[in-house]
């Protein structure tokens, strides 16, 4: 059983930045890569950012270039800092196993609202 425990969301204009940390507790071991999804009101969630045990990153088309994904192993947190926010990321962002065939529970994800 792996729990995620995510946090760092909040409301910040056009253009601005936020950086989310997500807190992974539970038997981890077999988990190869880690990824932060979000969804936004009305549509389905979407896998936006992963990492893998190595460090390799691979984003969606949309966030590539703004968003980037990091880790710290030795204390099982996974970051992903998003500057230039937009008002399309306006989503609750969650993080779970990268491969959809392999999640685990959801967390309660945290809010990011992108408004002027």
């Amino acid at each position: 059983q792996v729990q995620f425990v995510e946090s760092g969301g909040g409301s910040v204009q056009p253009g601005g930045s936020l950086r989310l940390s997500c807190a992974v507790s539970g038997s981890i071991f077999s988990i190869l890569a880690m990824g932060w999804y979000r969804q936004a009101p009305g549509k389905q969630r979407e896998l936006v950012a992963s990492i893998n045990r190595g460090g390799s990153t691979n984003y969606t088309d949309s966030v590539k270039g703004r968003f980037t994904i990091s880790r710290e192993n030795a204390k099982n947190m996974i970051f992903l800092q998003m500057n230039s926010l937009k008002p399309e990321d306006t989503a609750v962002y969650y993080c779970n196993n990268a491969q959809m065939g392999y999640l685990e529970a959801w967390g309660q994800g945290t809010l990011v609202t992108v408004s002027s």
